[in-house]
């Protein structure tokens, strides 16, 4: 099977969605082959406060945006993620996106064992996610070569690979995210957003077995 997803880096919904996925896949034994495109959402930011920034994007009072901050940090928490989204410091994700694509490129083996721990960085630890050196870390956590990897950051390879996935998604409709594509002997299934996890387990043993075919998954 193949997953593809539309993801970003600072999007509290694509680390649950994507750890509820990553749990259905467990409990199926599913062999997958993971690809994260980029769907960056703030791609100017540097050091947004990422209550301020809720609060304005969705016309909310600070004292709203902090309570849905904390309903966003339960939801979390009931899947066993432990975010801190009410202190957390929005900055950009396109180096954090432009290292996964080439991980994903070079050593796809380790692809999404990079892409949970740079999450877990945001959300859990509210690191800075555009600081090489916390990349360069958590690169070398995941037995990813030091230099090798510095190198490549210091560079400006795959910086419009990382813009065109949003022109694609964009072009293609999609307007917010996260967004799976589930695919499984040459039929897919879109997926546009985040549901329950036993939904998520449903559609995939209905695409497995064949009777998707039969059905709408919204």
């Amino acid at each position: 099977m193949k997953i593809l997803y539309l993801s970003d880096f600072n999007c509290p919904y694509s680390y649950i969605g994507l750890n509820r996925i990553k749990n259905v896949c467990l409990e199926l034994d599913l062999d997958v082959k993971w690809e994260m495109r980029a769907f960056e959402l703030e791609p100017d930011a540097d050091n947004f406060k990422a209550v301020d920034r809720f609060a304005i994007k969705n016309g909310l009072s600070i004292k709203d945006a902090l309570k849905e901050a904390e309903e966003i940090e339960k939801i979390a928490q009931d899947e066993g993620l432990n975010i801190n989204y009410k202190d957390l410091t929005i900055n950009s994700s396109k180096d954090a996106h432009r290292l996964v694509k080439y991980v994903q490129d070079k050593y796809p083996e380790i692809s999404q064992k990079l892409v949970f721990k740079i999450f877990e960085a945001n959300f859990n630890k509210n690191e800075n996610i555009s600081n090489h050196d916390v990349l360069l870390s958590l690169s070398a956590s995941c037995g990813l070569d030091e230099k090798e990897i510095s190198e490549f950051l210091e560079s400006d390879s795959l910086k419009i690979e990382v813009f065109l996935d949003m022109d694609e998604a964009i072009s293609n409709g999609i307007t917010a995210i996260p967004y799976y594509f589930l695919e499984h002997d040459n039929e897919r299934l879109t997926v546009p957003g985040v549901f329950e996890k036993e939904s998520f387990k449903i559609a995939f043993e209905d695409l497995i077995s064949g009777e998707i075919r039969n059905k709408t998954f919204v």
